[in-house]
């Protein structure tokens, strides 16, 4: 850096359109609905992809070949098992608690009995990375079933990281389709560039502090209904209005009274998120297959009813919302899901941090009193 004074920047709320840093992971086009990692279109991945090569991409910006991919394939299921002190770290935890604030704790703790925690190489990283994406499934899985009474389930070694995750969940291997459908989900989910959570994590990053530390405050911004959230609350929403019959009035009585439908509209995409149409056909072939159609047919009414009122269109919350809901997860369990995939994304974010660090300062634009403007009196006097 030089010493010459950075020049300041116009105000922009909530950063919009301000570019941080660059990167190499993630492309987007919000005007057209292009998302792209590593220069592959996300529709290419999505029906071809796994989730072991998509995590592979975005660390290491190539896809793998057959044996990195059985490397990565062996340590991210070798690193399913949770420590037994994680494990009675849950057990210990409130069973109301929610399952975001679960992982969020569990991820801390988990950072006490990782060798590397305090190492920022870009091996050390690497490892580290490693068995995030592999221990946030088996996180998320056993403390759902912690939460009901029930003993958590080790991974099976043939099964991948979609697989595996129902498979510690229910104790039932998926069939096909299921598996499919998440496979899909983790591929379209694993990175998305600057989102809140991806931001939060590289200031975090930035700060050369560890990567558990990163990514937690990456599942801290996830949490929020504006960002990881909105999924909760669309399946919420679908199950309140109760009918086919009843989704537009609904959308457009909540239109009238600006009232924000969760999963429609996006900071970035104009026209459409391009993860929307791969959802929306899983969650029509997902909804069918649970025998409850009209999830999905509500879910087609309201999109299209808010895109002519206001031309918003659907994001990947939105039918997300119905995949997961069909693969049988509890609601609560949808945005600590979404944290699974987006593993893969936030650790690689914090590895490219890490090679060109730059500590992440932005201003505000101050709008209180003038400065001097008042004086200090003794408390007495007040």
């Amino acid at each position: 850096m030089t010493d010459q004074a950075v020049k300041e920047t116009d105000f922009s709320e909530g950063l919009e359109g301000i570019i941080a840093t660059t990167s190499a992971i993630t492309f987007i086009d919000g005007n057209v609905g292009t998302l792209a990692y590593r220069g592959y279109l996300i529709e290419d991945l999505a029906q071809n992809a796994t989730f072991e090569e998509i995590t592979h991409l975005l660390w290491h910006g190539a896809l793998p070949t057959k044996s990195q991919y059985d490397e990565l394939r062996r340590g991210i299921t070798e690193s399913h098992e949770l420590a037994p002190r994680v494990i009675q770290h849950l057990r210990n935890l409130p069973v109301t608690m929610h399952p975001m604030d679960a992982l969020r704790t569990a991820v801390s703790v988990m950072a006490h009995y990782d060798p590397d925690v305090e190492d920022n190489s870009p091996e050390a990283n690497l490892r580290k990375a490693v068995r995030l994406v592999g221990q946030t499934p088996s996180l998320v899985a056993a403390f759902d079933r912690i939460r009901s009474g029930k003993e958590p389930i080790l991974a099976k070694p043939n099964l991948r990281t979609a697989a595996n995750f129902l498979y510690m969940l229910t104790g039932e291997e998926p069939d096909p389709t299921s598996e499919k459908a998440l496979e899909v989900y983790l591929v379209l989910l694993a990175d998305h560039e600057f989102n809140a959570s991806t931001f939060a994590t590289r200031v975090t990053a930035a700060t050369l502090s560890d990567m558990h530390s990163a990514v937690v405050s990456g599942i801290s911004a996830l949490k929020g209904p504006l960002h990881g959230g909105a999924n909760e609350k669309t399946m919420e929403l679908l199950l309140k209005i109760g009918g086919v019959d009843k989704a537009k009035s609904t959308a457009e009585e909540m239109f009238a009274r600006k009232e924000k439908i969760m999963g429609i509209g996006h900071r970035v995409y104009k026209t459409r998120d391009p993860r929307t149409a791969e959802l929306k056909k899983m969650s029509k072939a997902m909804c069918e297959k649970i025998g409850r159609p009209e999830l999905y047919e509500m879910s087609d009414i309201i999109e299209n009813t808010v895109w002519d009122l206001k031309r918003l269109p659907a994001n990947v919350d939105f039918y997300s919302a119905t995949v997961l809901y069909a693969l049988g997860l509890s609601i609560d369990i949808f945005t600590p899901l979404f944290a699974v995939s987006r593993m893969s994304g936030w650790t690689a974010h914090v590895m490219e941090q890490h090679e060109n660090n730059r500590l992440i300062r932005p201003r505000a634009e101050y709008i209180g009193l003038q400065p001097g403007s008042r004086r200090y009196q003794p408390i007495d006097q007040r």
